[in-house]
């Protein structure tokens, strides 16, 4: 299958399907002398692994990952990384009612018109479950990061029309709470949404925001490459994501150039001498980072295998009444958190390289 690979100089290539025997995932060009452990990314899976909560699928995955090459003594060797998780709580039989048909909003359709083939079981291929890989493979990217001092994190703002307030947001707070939620006055409210949303057996979206702090000036290519263009589509790639802004985004086209472009003065303190006065572009000009904070927001579409009767059709092009039955998350976006942030990671690793070929 094509389109299974990102990167250029630090790439990963992920095989896997929700209901097979395990997710694997090659990772090329980590340097050689980084040190890595099982457990230096296990933390980010874990955040991401489901059944954690009542506001999750009861899907019970550990989850565990196995580095299979590229490590000797503790450090990267330099050759490809080969990575490991085992699934270990298929429940193909949820799937058996629904086999001939195609789920609204899913990938169901699409798959088998493109490949003649469907994987009923969860989807196959196109299931979240891949993002346990991207997971795995984005925790590398984040360890090389951090060598250089740069540093990505992502929260939830916003669920269905209920929003966090940003005067009261706190970073440390990201990690108490099942929503990855930045304002602990708004996780009452989350809670009452989604315990509304279950019992009515629907769904709900979710907007996240990414920031990326510490990318110095220069990552990021011209004309197809860009930063942004990278960052995007990465962000594009994740399941259930249907829109991406970076910096304010779409509020570009309810202002003027005098509203919207970021005022620079002389200021010695900085590194470069320069000062941005605000950060509307979201830390990347011409595609290329201005070493200010880098900004994205993902709006993720509300789960489509809800209890609610839909109308579909089935292979055979006849009209059907679909419930979709088994274990699902009410708001996919939860658990978009760690996977947003592992797919920033993987551009930004790969754009790190890059920069440092681009001159003398």
């Amino acid at each position: 299958m094509a389109g299974s690979r990102i990167g250029h100089l630090f790439s990963v290539t992920t095989c896997g399907e929700s209901h097979g025997p395990a997710l694997g995932a090659i990772v090329e060009g980590c340097p050689a002398g980084l040190p890595l452990s099982e457990a230096d990314l296990q933390r980010d899976l874990d955040r991401r692994r489901p059944g954690q909560s009542r506001f999750t699928t009861q899907r019970q995955e550990a989850d565990r990952v196995r580095i299979l090459s590229g490590l000797f003594e503790g450090v990267t060797t330099g050759t490809p990384i080969g990575l490991l998780i085992e699934n270990s709580d298929q429940r193909s039989r949820d799937y058996r009612d629904i086999q001939h048909l195609f789920r609204p909003g899913h990938a169901d359709y699409t798959y088998w018109h493109k490949y003649g083939i469907r994987d009923y079981r969860g989807g196959g291929r196109s299931s979240a479950r891949e993002t346990a890989m991207r997971v795995a493979a984005g925790g590398i990217a984040k360890r090389l990061l951090a060598h250089w001092g740069v540093e990505v994190r992502a929260a939830l703002i916003a669920m269905g029309e209920v929003e966090i307030d940003r005067k009261r947001w706190d970073w440390q707070e990201v990690e108490n709470n099942p929503f990855f939620a930045p304002d602990a006055a708004m996780v009452s409210h989350f809670t009452t949404l989604l315990e509304e949303v279950r019992q009515q057996g629907d769904s709900v979206g979710a907007l996240l925001e990414v920031e990326i702090n510490g990318v110095p000036v220069g990552w990021g290519e011209p004309v197809f490459d860009r930063l942004d263009a990278d960052l995007a589509k990465a962000m594009m790639s994740i399941n259930a994501v249907k829109g991406v802004e970076i910096g304010d985004g779409m509020a570009a086209a309810r202002a003027r150039g005098s509203q919207w472009v970021d005022e620079m003065v002389a200021d010695s303190t900085q590194n470069n001498g320069v000062a941005f006065l605000s950060n509307r572009a979201g830390g990347i000009l011409g595609g290329i980072s201005s070493g200010q904070s880098i900004i994205l927001r993902l709006a993720v579409k509300p789960t489509s295998s809800i209890m609610v009767p839909r109308r579909t059709v089935d292979i055979h092009g006849q009209d059907q009444i679909i419930q979709t039955r088994g274990r699902h998350d009410p708001c996919v976006g939860i658990r978009a958190v760690p996977v947003a942030e592992a797919m920033a990671a993987l551009v930004l690793a790969d754009h790190a390289l890059r920069a440092r070929l681009s001159r003398l």
